[in-house]
């Protein structure tokens, strides 16, 4: 495991950051967000999605639990689960099989924490006080993959 820390003074840099963590994912891995609500979880996916040239399409999943995108042959799911009372709820709805199956985003994802792979990445976002469009993310990698993966991201 290992830790990154970034700032971002406004939504273009946090959708940038988006952008450059795109440019690194694969099939298989997942990207859980946490954080407040409006504390920019959904402008990095949308950044993720912008890689993709899918910017347009992006909706928040909140009622539907995820939404899928898919360009060439990546696929893309973006889960908000939110309304989800525990991670049995997320199994119910199959959730576990979108794993392998493309690139998952996982909003809220400290509700479904026993259902996570055992490799990750987890952004938490956190809000200033002071200034209101500064965050602090804290980016945490599990698994190896995602620990060189935070050193390339580091470098960019």
């Amino acid at each position: 495991m290992n830790k990154l820390t970034i700032i971002s003074h406004n939504e273009a840099e946090t959708l940038n950051f988006g952008k450059n963590l795109a440019s690194l994912l694969k099939k298989g891995d997942t990207i859980v967000l946490t954080g407040d609500l409006g504390s920019g979880k959904t402008k990095l996916t949308e950044g993720i999605l912008t890689y993709y040239g899918l910017e347009d399409e992006i909706s928040s999943p909140t009622f539907t639990i995820v939404n899928s995108y898919e360009k060439d042959d990546i696929k893309i799911f973006h889960f908000d689960v939110y309304r989800l009372e525990d991670s049995s709820e997320f199994y119910a709805i199959g959730g576990d099989e979108y794993f392998e199956n493309g690139i998952c985003i996982i909003e809220w994802g400290e509700i479904i924490q026993d259902a996570l792979p055992k490799e990750y990445i987890h952004i938490q976002f956190e809000k200033d006080d002071k200034i209101e469009d500064l965050r602090k993310l804290q980016i945490i990698s599990y698994g190896e993959r995602f620990d060189s993966l935070l050193q390339k991201l580091f470098e960019i």
